[in-house]
């Protein structure tokens, strides 16, 4: 006869074929006596077959259920190795790491880090997917994910790593043949590179104490990827706005260089998220503990901001 579960009374059959006693079966087990006798009758209805002698005084394995018990003899050993690869999984950082991010984010910043923590856990694989979309971790399967905006999910756990300054710049070659904005409004009669993505629309917002100016851009080129949109103020195609995660290199080389700076634009916040399950993988905890400190460091993404240099100083 089968059954939708196979391995409904295992547990019970080989502690009584072990102590060939009723009580020290439950004993182990925890559990009433009639609670593990009525689960040795209902495994003998299943299967079909008597599996114990019993008498009043001794208790026996028949012919079936010896063939039964010496069938079972490893389940035990297989069980437990099951057992402690999963709380191996669960305890040590080992094991495959499914991480989404965006493609800026990930191809500047990440993928160093990445190669360090990989340098000092052996045991963990990473599969990194870049993607401005935010996908859905719990349906696509992933462990966590780095975001720079949050959208309110009940089923996810969210983690500040950092934030990074948004900056208004362009290359000293732009600025040499169309001169260097002194307040917001002259933005109007510079060529303007856009970020397609951005939440407001082709408004550049930047505020000064109590002072908010809104101020309406006309890009000559616009582009969802920015990435993209910093190669083409390095080619000199004009200004534009980017996080400093993005730009704060080159600024601090001199091939870009940042304007109207006494002016606050935003901060893009950084985050880790990551399903919410309070037996959070070992693999999961450290990788987060990791970018946060590496964060931490790293001015673009600390929310530090971006300091001038000396070629940005003579020019402002």
């Amino acid at each position: 006869m089968k059954t939708a579960d196979p391995l409904n009374g295992l547990a019970v059959f080989l502690a009584v074929a072990e102590h060939l006693s009723f009580t020290k079966a439950a004993e182990m087990l925890a559990m009433s006596r009639p609670t593990v006798s009525a689960q040795i009758d209902q495994l003998e209805r299943r299967l079909g077959v008597r599996l114990l002698h019993r008498s009043t005084r001794h208790l026996s394995l028949t012919e079936a259920g010896t063939a039964f018990h010496e069938r079972l003899k490893d389940v035990t050993t297989i069980v437990h190795d099951a057992e402690r690869a999963a709380i191996h999984h669960q305890e040590a950082p080992v094991g495959r790491l499914r991480i989404a991010a965006p493609p800026d984010l990930g191809s500047s910043h990440l993928t160093p880090m990445i190669a360090r923590f990989l340098e000092g856990h052996p045991g963990i694989e990473i599969e990194l997917e870049l993607s401005n979309s935010a996908v859905n971790l719990i349906e696509r399967k992933f462990d966590l994910a780095v975001r720079g905006t949050i959208r309110i999910d009940e089923t996810l756990i969210t983690r500040k790593l950092g934030a990074s300054a948004v900056v208004i710049c362009a290359s000293p070659d732009y600025l040499a043949r169309h001169g260097t904005p002194e307040k917001p409004e002259d933005l109007a009669d510079h060529h303007c590179l856009h970020f397609s993505g951005l939440r407001w629309g082709r408004i550049w917002e930047m505020r000064q104490g109590e002072d908010l100016r809104r101020i309406p851009v006309q890009p000559n080129f616009e582009v969802n990827d920015g990435g993209t949109l910093c190669s083409a103020a390095l080619c000199g195609m004009g200004i534009t706005l980017l996080p400093s995660f993005i730009t704060g290199p080159h600024i601090r080389a001199g091939r870009l260089i940042r304007l109207l700076a006494d002016w606050h634009i935003a901060e893009v916040p950084l985050h880790a998220v990551y399903p919410d399950n309070r037996l959070i993988a070992a693999k999961v905890k450290s990788f987060v503990a990791y970018l946060a400190a590496e964060f931490r460091r790293d001015p673009d993404l600390s929310g530090a901001g971006v300091s001038l240099s000396a070629t940005q100083s003579k020019l402002s």
